[in-house]
């Protein structure tokens, strides 16, 4: 494929320019795996857990490197005194001298880079790496199921009511719209919650009730405004369907609300047909199927 092999080719031009192959990291005398897990603690540190969610490491991995950067006297772990069950990295003050060492280092080299380049060419530079980065955490996403009740689930649907209480005519009440009954209905054998995640933090969320023996309703979808344009509606809606489907359902149907314009808009291209109202969301004033 023409853009596979324009990514990969990409990859060996950029890792070769900042340096990401030489075995002194910007001169650091350490690689590129423990100068990146320093720079991720910061000058606040951080807890090992989120270090580990935040860069995609194997436990066994981030611990060796931790351990490296213990013995060179730059880190120190500890218990968390909140919760003894987590642990926490810290800099250390040689560590924080070496944090704002390899924070100069890589704003020169990337000074470095662009230096050449005119001001068109910086504006041009600048927003097709924007775009990349974008459209690389856009491809992967995850969408998992989890406990509607989980923390990822919530915060989710509190960025989803919040944004309908903005939108809608009459504002928003989660508990007209049947929030309260959410976290049982959404739930197997009949039901299910999923939860879409860029880097562990939630950018989208959907559900699944059972209407009846063959009948399933989608529920509580979103995506978060920045995740927006980049296709993670349908491949939300795709994953609904899929698990509609495991779930022994033939059909599908949903309900939306006037204001929700793009909504209505991928419904439609997904090939789902208008129908009669077949409940009471006091919200609704679309209502939609879809065979399977």
């Amino acid at each position: 494929m023409d853009q596979v092999a324009v990514l990969r080719r990409f990859n060996r031009c950029y890792t070769q320019r900042i340096g990401l192959l030489d075995e002194s990291y910007l001169g650091t005398g350490r690689p590129l795996g423990p100068s990146r897990l320093l720079f991720e603690i910061g000058a606040e540190g951080t807890g090992v857990g989120e270090l580990r969610r935040r860069l995609g490491l194997d436990s066994g991995y981030l611990s060796r490197l931790l351990r490296q950067l213990e013995q060179d006297e730059l880190v120190t772990v500890i218990r968390d005194p909140t919760d003894g069950r987590q642990r926490v990295v810290r800099l250390s003050p040689k560590g924080r001298r070496e944090w704002r060492r390899l924070d100069e280092r890589s704003e020169r080299v990337a000074r470095r880079l662009v230096d050449p380049l005119s001001d068109r060419q910086r504006l041009e530079l600048a927003s097709a790496l924007t775009t990349a980065e974008r459209l690389l955490r856009a491809a992967t996403v995850a969408i998992d199921l989890v406990d509607p009740r989980s923390s990822a689930a919530r915060s989710a649907l509190a960025q989803y009511f919040g944004e309908l209480d903005d939108r809608f005519r009459s504002g928003f009440d989660p508990h007209d719209g049947g929030a309260d009954s959410d976290a049982s209905a959404l739930r197997p054998p009949d039901g299910a919650f999923v939860v879409m995640f860029s880097d562990h933090t939630p950018v989208g969320c959907g559900g699944l009730q059972r209407i009846d023996e063959h009948t399933g309703e989608i529920k509580r979808m979103w995506i978060h405004p920045d995740w927006r344009g980049l296709g993670l509606g349908h491949r939300l809606l795709a994953r609904l369907e899929a698990v509609a489907g495991e779930l022994g359902h033939t059909r599908i149907v949903l309900d939306t609300n006037e204001t929700l314009l793009e909504a209505i808009a991928m419904y439609t291209r997904a090939g789902y047909h208008p129908i009669e109202r077949y409940n009471d969301n006091p919200y609704a004033h679309h209502w939609f199927a879809k065979n399977l």
